[in-house]
């Protein structure tokens, strides 16, 4: 339920056409916990215990740094698994954003591998290694990116992004490195899903 500020009602959201399915991944028990929550009674969201790189995806998410250096947490292991992941992802930043790209962005960039094939960069903090304010917004700011360039955004070859990337899986937010609280990483993430797929 949504409410409405001008009438002072509540309104049922709406499905908007179309969402993609979104896994969200956890290794350990307390972010998977957290991720039920966040999936219960949103059609397309599913929670995996066990490693993003698991799951048959056609896109990962990247919860990186707005400089695309991919040495720390789940990002050190993309770049183990998708050799030349940050050199691509540091030249788009480059090429697009002048070498940085805010939190509340994000892009897209191959991964050469079969699946997942796409790679999703959306930075939860500016530097590496940084921790995250206890009343952070940066999850929040990294989920609604990811979901809106899967809504509106374009490959480089002009194709939609919604028409390449089927299923996404998505890790904590922050969670890591940052020291998001697992829960408040996903309700964040649940709002954004709910302000990008819903309407009232």
């Amino acid at each position: 339920m949504t409410a409405d500020s001008e009438t002072g009602t509540a309104a049922v959201p709406r499905r908007i056409s179309g969402t993609p399915d979104l896994v969200l991944c956890a290794v350990s028990e307390s972010l998977a916990a957290a991720w039920e929550t966040a999936a219960e009674g949103r059609q397309d969201v599913r929670v995996h215990r066990g490693s993003v790189l698991d799951v048959p995806a056609h896109a990962v998410v990247s919860p990186a740094n707005s400089f695309g250096w991919m040495r720390g947490g789940i990002d050190a292991v993309y770049a183990r698994a998708f050799p030349g992941a940050e050199q691509r992802v540091r030249s788009a930043v480059l090429a697009y954003h002048g070498g940085e790209l805010p939190v509340g962005e994000a892009l897209i960039v191959p991964t050469d591998a079969v699946a997942p094939a796409w790679l999703i960069t959306a930075p939860t903090m500016r530097e590496p290694s940084q921790i995250l304010a206890h009343d952070t917004v940066h999850p929040y700011l990294a989920a609604k990116a990811v979901f809106r360039l899967w809504r509106d955004g374009t490959l480089d070859d002009g194709t939609p992004v919604r028409a390449a990337v089927h299923t996404i899986a998505m890790p904590g937010l922050g969670t890591g490195v940052g020291r998001v609280p697992p829960e408040v990483c996903a309700r964040q993430v649940s709002v954004a899903w709910d302000e990008i797929f819903l309407e009232s």
